[in-house]
């Protein structure tokens, strides 16, 4: 039995052990699906069964022991709860009876909060339509006023309200008059839009023919700008001139009429409604489109009408245009981009440039075309202030300068031949007046201490005239390079250039053809001469003149190396004029010289006073000189002086070499000895006596003279053989020539048998001569 005992205690205990176990994690709350698993997975569930059998039993064991502790408790909670259910009851029939008499009660009231409701709801009726009455007659109210604006033509307010009642009343609950206004809302806007595009064609035809007055006021503002400036400039250089360099700050206000005054009202008004139509797009298509073509019209030249008289009205008109939009462009919104501007500005300066060129070739007269070019820089000021380019216009003009200039220069060579072939080569006879404007005005004078009046000027008619031509010449030359898009410096090259081929290929050219056609008298190239000397003195004139009309300042005028080579070639064709005076005055000369063939070379007797031809000589080169002296140079005098004493000299040379003299003796050698020093007193008298001992010291027209002076001493010398003699021909006979020398001794034949009475009584001294003379003309035969 101890045994037994003794082993139900020990199962009995490990049991212990395991329930024990299993309920701490049964009330632990832990999951038992792992053990669950585990005991299957191990094959031996029976284990676990039963040992939950055991907790279930234990626990049973610990509810009966708990019931058994509380029973007295439990006892007196179910006495409680009988005498809760009595109070229930109790509680229950006093409900029952407050209920009854609540129902009572409250249908009364019921009857009376349903006629309340039902108040309200006609009251909330009642509101719905007087609020509805009221949006109707707002609505109506806005279609009078609509209506009102759109008979006044007041479409923006009408446009406003229209606006209005489509976003305020679109749920109007009256059908009637939502109907309405669907229907005739597009109505309105329809006829907005028609009246307003209506208005803007009557606005583009107004601008259209607006435009030209607003070109030509545009570019007469430009005008006065330049003329303004360019008195400004006069006033500077004038103040730079004596030497005044106070300066001022001038302030100019600007005129209310300098300030074009343009209506885009129209304009401005339909691109608005538009724009709150909803199809700005299309109005400003529409607009870019109908410009353009309004521009291809204008840039159109009639083929019927000249365009010099119609330029004028053609590049306002296109001035006009591009105001206009450059005031659209800045005024009125997105209406117009910069870059559609930018297409029909380049539009229009392709086609007038092609349309310039074209007419830039068919003119054929200078001022034409001046006119038209002064025209269209003031187009280009005009435009030149609203931002557009006009440098390709301009490029036009430069590229015809070259043709304005040789019709220009056609012009003044015609100009210039009518005033040399109607000059009658006489001195100019001024009053003061005439002075001023013919002398001063063009610093011919030659002196700065004022003339007596009447003045005889040095020089003819021509002289003036052409200084007019070329001054003419150099203002249209520089009107037409101002202003061209040129420099000052630049354009004045050009105008130096040009006036170049005037003094070169056109005055010069006359006055050479002049010269050379040999139909010239002595006294019209004297003049001539004379006449190229002052026009060449007039270049430094016209050089000032060009610089002062192209702005450059004198300092670099006065450069040595600024000059014009027209006075170089003037001063070689007045050399060639100087020449051919000389060769005039000579042939005349040669004429009274040739008076020598009646001169009786064996003559028997000495002439005492002067021969006829040595007599007409004289006066002749006296009247020559005296002419020369008064318009020519003095330089220019000394050279025609030396020219014609050279040329005596030289013909009285000839005349005893050629075969026209045969013999001649003594006596005639001592005619020509005397005649020889009538005419060198004569040579020393013009030469002291104009003055020009003072300038040529060394040297005066006696020695023009000096071979024929050496020549008649030796042959009036006692030993002519001398000559021979290097030293005594290089003292006394240095400017004769062996061989004429000899020719000239072998007509020396003054034989004593006779012919020579006269000498008859120097029979000694004629013989030891003749010996001598004898001895120089058998060594200069053995010498030649």
């Amino acid at each position: 039995m101890n045994a037994k005992t003794k082993s139900r205690n020990v199962t009995e205990n490990g049991d212990t052990v395991e329930d024990s176990v299993l309920m701490t994690l049964i009330g632990n709350g832990e999951d038992l699906a792992p053990m669950v698993r585990h005991s299957f997975q191990t094959g031996k569930p029976e284990k676990l069964l039963y040992q939950l059998k055991n907790v279930a039993k234990r626990k049973e064991v610990e509810v009966e022991e708990l019931c058994k502790l509380h029973y007295e408790e439990f006892i007196v909670a179910v006495d409680e709860l009988r005498g809760v259910l009595v109070d229930a009851d109790a509680l229950k029939t006093e409900l029952a009876s407050d209920n009854f008499r609540l129902q009572e009660i409250g249908s009364a009231l019921l009857s009376r909060l349903e006629d309340l409701l039902e108040s309200y709801s006609i009251k909330k009726n009642i509101a719905e339509a007087v609020k509805t009455s009221r949006t109707c007659a707002e609505v109506l109210d806005l279609c009078i006023k609509c209506n009102r604006h759109l008979s006044e033509g007041r479409f923006y307010p009408a446009l406003k309200a229209v606006d209005q009642i489509e976003k305020s009343y679109k749920n109007i609950p009256v059908k009637a008059v939502r109907n309405l206004i669907e229907k005739r809302v597009p109505v309105i806007k329809n006829h907005i839009e028609k009246s307003v595009c209506s208005e803007s064609n009557e606005w583009l035809v107004h601008i259209r023919s607006t435009s030209k007055d607003i070109g030509q006021k545009a570019i007469g503002f430009a005008s006065s700008a330049r003329q303004r400036n360019e008195d400004l400039l006069a006033r500077q250089k004038k103040a730079e001139e004596v030497g005044d360099f106070t300066y001022s700050l001038d302030v100019e206000e600007v005129e209310e009429t300098s300030v074009l005054k343009i209506n885009l009202t129209p304009l401005y008004r339909a691109y608005y409604i538009h724009v709150c139509l909803g199809i700005g797009d299309k109005f400003r298509e529409y607009y870019y489109k109908n410009r353009t073509l309004q521009l291809s019209s204008d840039l159109q030249v009639s083929p019927g009408q000249h365009f010099l008289g119609s330029h004028q009205t053609y590049l306002a008109q296109i001035v006009g245009y591009f105001i206009v939009e450059d005031r659209v462009l800045r005024t009125a919104g997105d209406l117009l981009s910069a870059n559609q501007v930018e297409a029909m500005w380049e539009t229009a300066v392709t086609k007038l440039t092609l349309t310039l060129e074209n007419q830039f070739s068919e003119m054929d007269t200078a001022s034409h075309l001046l006119l038209v070019k002064d025209y269209v820089t003031l187009f280009g000021a005009a435009l030149r202030q609203y931002g557009y380019d006009v440098g390709p216009i301009l490029k036009t003009l430069t590229n015809s300068r070259d043709k304005y200039h040789e019709l220009l220069l056609t012009e003044c060579k015609s100009q210039i031949k009518d005033a040399v072939i109607n000059d009658d080569c006489k001195q100019m006879v001024m009053n003061e007046s005439e002075y001023q404007s013919n002398v001063v005005c063009f610093h011919l004078q030659t002196s700065d201490i004022m003339p007596a009046f009447p003045y005889v000027a040095p020089f003819s008619s021509m002289v003036p005239g052409c200084c007019r031509i070329a001054r003419s010449f150099i203002k249209d030359s520089v009107n037409y390079l101002s202003y061209g898009g040129q420099s000052q410096t630049n354009f004045f090259d050009f105008v130096r250039k040009y006036l170049d081929k005037l003094l070169i290929d056109d005055l010069n050219e006359v006055i050479l053809t002049t010269i050379q056609n040999g139909s010239t008298d002595v006294s019209q190239a004297m003049q001539v001469a004379a006449n190229i000397s002052f026009l060449e003195r007039a270049c430094d004139y016209f050089l000032q003149t060009a610089a002062k009309q192209c702005g450059i300042p004198a300092r670099i005028i006065a450069r040595p190396q600024t000059t014009i080579t027209a006075k170089m070639v003037l001063k070689t064709s007045r050399d060639e004029a100087y020449v051919t005076l000389s060769n005039s005055v000579n042939n005349k000369l040669t004429e009274y010289l040739a008076l020598t063939e009646n001169v009786n070379w064996t003559i028997d007797d000495v002439t005492q006073h002067k021969s006829d031809y040595m007599h007409e000589v004289v006066i002749y080169i006296d009247t020559i000189l005296s002419a020369a002296q008064q318009i020519l140079p003095l330089d220019v005098v000394y050279k025609i002086g030396n020219g014609v004493f050279e040329h005596v000299n030289n013909s009285f040379m000839d005349t005893l070499v050629s075969d026209s003299v045969k013999r001649f003796t003594a006596n005639a050698v001592m005619g020509v000895n005397n005649d020889l020093k009538n005419l060198e007193q004569f040579a020393d008298e013009q030469f002291h006596g104009m003055g020009l001992s003072e300038v040529y010291k060394e040297g005066g027209f006696r020695g023009c003279l000096l071979e024929v002076r050496q020549l008649v001493n030796l042959l009036l010398s006692s030993q002519p053989e001398n000559f021979m003699n290097p030293t005594i021909r290089m003292k006394n006979y240095n400017a004769l020539d062996h061989k004429k020398v000899g020719t000239i001794c072998d007509k020396y034949k003054d034989a004593p048998d006779g012919l020579f009475g006269s000498l008859s009584n120097r029979g000694g001294k004629q013989s030891d001569q003749k010996k001598s003379m004898d001895v120089l003309k058998k060594r200069l035969k053995e010498f030649n």
